[in-house]
């Protein structure tokens, strides 16, 4: 899809997948794949490779789902992953005793969700929770933060410093860290209750995107107008294409 890959896969095998990851010693990268990742990975060839080295590419977003199936690909729904892969799988992770940990969001923020998470979870610790800075951490900082994660055994991290920042973290991290990281977006906001999620009638028909405009539109008009448009655009070149080649052979 416009030069990234996006796993087909569906909801529980990807849930199956993750968790079973959360129990061995190895790191491991999970994405989830909207129109503003596939643009950022169209924009930037060096973020395209990290992201098509992930381990999974979860087809989050509505015209993921509708993209593969122009392709030829038998993807039947969509795997959001925040709310309902991240609240399955806290509910596997509690009762494997996996260790979770938090990385990115505003304080408050991570301070809600932790004890939302408590609230709805008690067996599922919560190991680790860092608010970083917003400027690039230091190599001691950084060190500090990968020491703090491996003395907690944490080993379902989710990352929520916005795309393509969280994907190019685990990216750099996932050779330093034995977990299973997640990039979560605003995930922290919307769990602990300091946003809400579209009608379902809105995210099944892909305007998702237009509910989080109207929630937030001096943070988020820029990212819309600008890609958007072009993933329309491409894509339809890319199916085009795509004929071009298919009636040739």
């Amino acid at each position: 899809m416009l030069g990234m890959h996006v796993n087909v896969i569906e909801f529980d095998s990807a849930l199956a997948l993750a968790h079973s990851w959360c129990l061995r010693p190895e790191g491991r990268m999970v994405c989830a794949a909207n129109v503003h990742m596939v643009m950022e990975a169209w924009d930037d060839s060096s973020f395209r490779a990290q992201v098509n080295r992930a381990d999974l590419v979860l087809p989050d977003g509505q015209p993921m789902v509708w993209a593969l199936r122009l392709l030829g690909q038998l993807q039947r729904r969509r795997v959001r992953v925040s709310p309902d892969f991240l609240i399955r799988l806290f509910t596997l992770a509690s009762e494997s005793g996996t260790v979770l940990g938090l990385y990115g969001g505003r304080e408050q923020a991570l301070t809600a969700f932790t004890e939302s998470v408590r609230a709805h979870y008690p067996a599922l610790e919560v190991g680790f929770a860092n608010s970083p800075p917003f400027r690039p951490l230091t190599c001691d900082e950084d060190q500090a933060v990968v020491d703090e994660i491996r003395a907690a055994n944490v080993k379902l991290l989710l990352v929520g410093t916005g795309c393509p920042k969280q994907e190019k973290w685990m990216a750099e991290h996932r050779e330093k860290l034995d977990c299973v990281m997640v990039g979560v977006g605003a995930a922290f906001d919307l769990l602990g209750g300091r946003t809400t999620e579209a009608p379902r009638w809105m995210r099944g028909i892909g305007l998702e995107w237009t509910y989080r405009l109207g929630l937030e539109p001096r943070r988020l008009w820029r990212r819309y107008l600008k890609h958007n448009p072009r993933f329309v655009a491409l894509f339809a070149v890319q199916l085009v294409g795509r004929a071009i080649g298919l009636s040739q052979r």
